[in-house]
């Protein structure tokens, strides 16, 4: 069976690269025209000798995900719909910013958490995406762009929860910001999570990116309702991983919070939320909610949205009220399913 390159580390690719009898250095010249020079051939890899490049087409594939559509917001976030090798699809979405491009990519095709509020949790889990397919969400949207080098965020925040899959979500972290790799900056990587708490414990330990725990209340009752992990790793366990976290110098936990009308929205939320964060390096950004069909949840109104962010202002809260960028073409935050339609 021909080895897969792209979603192995430094260390592993050097090892085949020892294996086949060559210096392990090029096992990193390998992986840098993979993932830093977008490859997509072996013989496009000219610092490579023929005689290395003949090897490495008997030996490894160069594998890619097969770009199905690609939908284009009135605000110009572009949304990709990708093809496994399976037959099963994933979603990654192009989000224009000011200066620059972020890219939200997806960890697995569909999702186990079940969240009340989001579209992928109800087309369920199908499977784990390997680490060269989280890479590739990267390297296929880096080749479709006039200015690859405008891209320079990464959230992983699309289908999924990154965490559990967490040996892949490593490596693809690892290929993202190493300098053989895409030479991301770490700080320019977040990372979203409904909060599985010992994951969450070895993440501070193997990886240094951003952090964004998906809240969405403030107390177990709503957030069961909400969020069924709740229910085993419930506030009080969460928000004493948040603390134990080993965050640099000025990095601070970004708590996602949706809002739902009627739901976690009220001022008594707002203040329960000011006590449940009380010591904590956090920043708080309050998403409306993004309906999706067959949904009864809606968004609050404008006026109770902004309440409810001057009660966390007066407490001296980073508060930010998002706005959610590609609706029309459901690609904002909690819509992404998937599907071919």
């Amino acid at each position: 069976m021909k080895a897969d390159l792209k979603g192995l580390t430094t260390h592993e690719i050097e090892g085949w690269a020892a294996a086949q009898g060559l210096d392990s250095y090029r096992g990193r010249q390998i992986r840098h025209w993979l993932l830093g020079r977008l490859a997509g051939s072996f013989e496009e890899m000219t610092s490579l000798p023929k005689p290395l490049r003949a090897l490495l087409t008997e030996k490894a594939n160069i594998t890619h995900l097969e770009t199905m559509k690609s939908l284009e917001s009135e605000d110009g976030t572009r949304k990709y719909l990708f093809r496994l090798a399976d037959g099963n699809l994933i979603e990654s979405v192009l989000i224009p910013e000011r200066n620059h491009l972020t890219l939200c990519i997806s960890s697995q095709a569909g999702c186990a958490m079940g969240c009340r509020f989001c579209f992928t949790a109800k087309q369920g889990f199908k499977r784990h995406l390997t680490p060269s397919e989280i890479i590739d969400q990267v390297i296929q949207v880096k080749r479709s762009l006039d200015d690859p080098s405008r891209l320079t965020n990464i959230v992983m925040m699309g289908m999924g929860e990154p965490l559990h899959n967490y040996n892949a979500t490593l490596i693809a972290v690892r290929g993202l910001i190493d300098q053989d790799g895409m030479n991301f900056s770490h700080r320019k990587i977040t990372l979203s999570t409904c909060g599985l708490v010992p994951e969450m414990e070895n993440m501070g330990r193997d990886m240094t990116v951003n952090l964004a725990v998906s809240l969405n209340a403030a107390d177990d009752e709503t957030r069961n309702f909400l969020m069924p992990i709740n229910k085993k790793f419930p506030l009080k366990t969460l928000l004493s991983a948040c603390r134990r976290l080993p965050l640099p110098n000025r990095r601070m936990i970004t708590f996602e919070y949706i809002l739902i009308k009627g739901i976690n929205d009220s001022h008594g939320d707002a203040s329960k939320l000011v006590r449940l964060l009380a010591g904590v390096r956090a920043k708080v950004n309050l998403i409306p909610l993004n309906p999706y069909p067959g949904s009864a949840l809606t968004p609050p109104s404008t006026k109770k949205i902004l309440g409810f962010q001057e009660i966390l202002l007066g407490n001296d809260f980073t508060a930010i009220i998002r706005k959610s960028k590609g609706n029309d073409i459901m690609a904002a935050c909690g819509q992404l399913s998937g599907c071919a339609s």
